[in-house]
């Protein structure tokens, strides 16, 4: 190796390494803003959905929202848009591992609610009405049966 500056280059470092460029790809300012601006506004519209009561369907709104800011980070932040194929297979792929967990796992969650117990056990029922009688968890909820 020689110590010798780069041709073209005065401070001797090349901006090439085996003939690939060491940076990936640049990304415009403009895209980079646009990006971060749509990823605020889907920001507060989470956190105004919060006020918002869609009954079951606020976890879903806020799940895709989720979704939709992730799919932005990867695709601009991280530069999967501009990446090989496979990189943007695998996080597609990711995205469709967690849905399939997430359907598996709640279709489970009906399976075991007619073997519930409501309310607060009674030792602990006991010391909450000592206590805090006034708290939010000392009311007895009623028995799921």
């Amino acid at each position: 190796m020689s110590n010798s500056p780069t041709p073209g280059h005065a401070s001797g470092k090349s901006h090439q390494h085996d003939g690939h460029p060491l940076v990936g790809h640049l990304v415009p300012l403009w895209i980079l803003f646009l990006t971060g601006s749509a990823l605020v506004v889907l920001t507060i519209i989470t956190v105004a959905a919060h006020s918002v009561d869609l009954g079951e369907f606020n976890i879903v709104f806020a799940l895709v929202i989720a979704a939709i800011k992730a799919t932005l980070v990867g695709l601009f932040f991280m530069h999967l848009r501009w990446d090989r194929p496979f990189n943007q297979l695998v996080f597609v792929g990711s995205i469709v591992f967690v849905l399939l967990l997430m359907i598996f796992c709640m279709m489970d969650s009906k399976q075991y609610q007619s073997q519930l117990v409501g309310g607060n056990p009674s030792m602990a029922q006991m010391t909450i009405d000592k206590e805090a009688p006034n708290a939010p968890i000392a009311k007895q909820a009623p028995v799921l049966r």
